[in-house]
């Protein structure tokens, strides 16, 4: 670790200040002790501590407000909240205003050690992002990007890859769950092996058991032959159960079971059959939220929620937005044999001042669409406007109503053009312009569109394909 990193407890009881110092011990880092909100403002603006615990519960403020003049102030700490079971609400609204994690009371020494340990690499990593300067990009198995959030997704996955320990990766649709999932598999010990990935949402209710699990012959109407699921083919391997929490609670109970025993019981047969996978999870919701609301069973949370990675949206990626988009460009230039070359400073401060609601996915079908549409050698801002519409990014503050525009705002409709386009064509644009609206929420849009979201989460991925 670095020198000057240091340590800042914020907790009144002293009991349980100096049992967490004493827990960090061995870290070998200056650690002091703050008891009120008002020591814990003028110690951070004297010493600019590394890594701050709070405590939410303070004797003459809440914990909340320290949270908010630390980003306010562009303090570069890295807080870690501390709460009580039921306060779990209010650490997640503190990870809304930019808390690095939150800790649950009681917790064992090894929790909290290896949760400030992180905290410290994020803020050393943070410090590496000049290295990369220069327009040059930090590839990453298949991410690219050099900006402190990824470089500290980066690690993570370094991190627990070789771990057998269940991973749940959390982040807003379009912003790489399944790559971070395939990353997490190709540096594991595993990486030989399958890795399989089934998209709960994407499958009817009725079938997602047979699909996990597979079937005998005869099972149901259609089961004509026996098949493998896909626990039984990624054995050895990883399964990357995205959309998890999309998952009918009946079956969560059976994966729970799985995990538990290491067993599968194939649909129609009473013969539970061995299976080893390492699981890797995602989702675009708050999983804590879903417990809450009875829609996520808590023994299955904490049996996969064990390593949390958390996706941050393009617009919080800084640069990283340029770099993707001339990879993307190169790329797409490439396979429609075009000839582009380069992206004009017009076009990147557009692509700048976009606010990418549908994330890395909504960036490449803008790239996409500029290169088919248009010639180069040069992506200038023109050949964006009519893909992208206004900035929303200037305009984020903005008051927003219950569907995501912006008061007193109506949205952009689609370019009307005088040529007729084939139907898969203005489909495509039509179900992508409703998820941009829709804040990049596939199933909002889907209601909206009044379809089924299986059905637009089909479509978006046979459009990757």
């Amino acid at each position: 670790m670095a020198e000057e990193a240091s340590i800042l407890i914020i907790e009144d009881s002293p009991t349980l200040a100096l049992t967490y110092r004493e827990y960090l011990r061995s870290l070998g880092l200056p650690i002091e002790i703050a008891e009120t909100g008002t020591d814990a403002l003028a110690h951070i603006e004297a010493a600019n501590p590394t890594v701050i615990l709070l405590d939410l519960m303070l004797p003459d403020m809440d914990g909340l407000d320290i949270l908010k003049r630390v980003k306010a102030e562009k303090n570069e700490a890295r807080v870690i909240v501390i709460t009580a079971h039921g306060s779990v609400k209010v650490a997640v609204e503190a990870i809304q205003e930019g808390a690095t994690d939150f800790l649950l009371k009681p917790f064992a020494a090894e929790r909290l050690v290896t949760t400030v340990k992180n905290a410290l690499e994020i803020h050393r990593l943070a410090g590496l992002v000049e290295q990369f300067a220069g327009g040059r990009a930090k590839q990453f198995d298949r991410f690219i990007g050099n900006s402190a959030p990824m470089l500290a997704v980066y690690r993570m996955i370094e991190d627990c890859a070789a771990s057998k320990a269940s991973v749940f990766i959390m982040g807003a649709s379009g912003t790489g769950k399944e790559l971070c999932a395939e990353s997490v598999h190709n540096q594991s010990p595993r990486k030989d092996k399958r890795f399989v990935a089934l998209n709960c949402a994407a499958i009817p209710a009725n079938l997602i058991e047979s699909e996990i699990f597979g079937h005998k012959k005869g099972a149901f109407t259609g089961a004509s032959t026996d098949r493998d699921g896909a626990a039984v083919t990624a054995d050895g391997g990883t399964l990357f159960l995205d959309e998890i929490c999309e998952m009918p609670l009946d079956l969560q109970a059976k994966l729970l079971r799985f995990i538990q025993t290491g067993q599968v019981v194939p649909v129609g047969s009473n013969t539970p059959r061995d299976v080893n996978v390492r699981f890797v999870c995602a989702t675009n919701r708050t999983p804590w939220e879903e417990v809450e609301a009875g829609r996520f069973r808590e023994d299955l949370y904490y049996r996969l929620h064990v390593v949390p990675i958390h996706l941050p949206p393009l617009a919080e990626r800084g640069q990283d937005v340029l770099l993707i988009a001339r990879h993307l460009l190169a790329q797409y230039a490439e396979e429609e044999d075009k000839d582009f070359d380069r992206i004009e400073p017009d076009a990147e401060a557009r692509l700048m001042a976009h606010s990418w609601p549908g994330n890395v996915r909504e960036l490449g079908n803008v790239i996409h669409s500029a290169v088919v549409l248009n010639e180069g050698p040069a992506l200038t801002a023109p050949m964006l406007e009519r893909l992208m519409g206004p900035s929303r990014r200037l305009s984020a503050a903005r008051p927003q109503n219950s569907e995501g525009v912006a008061a007193n705002q109506t949205p952009i409709p689609s370019p009307v053009s005088n040529e007729i386009e084939p139907l898969a064509v203005s489909e495509r644009k039509l179900i992508e312009r409703a998820i941009e609206l829709s804040g990049g929420k596939v199933r909002a849009a889907a209601k909206k569109l009044e379809v089924n979201p299986s059905t637009l989460y089909r479509k978006i991925k046979e459009w990757e394909d």
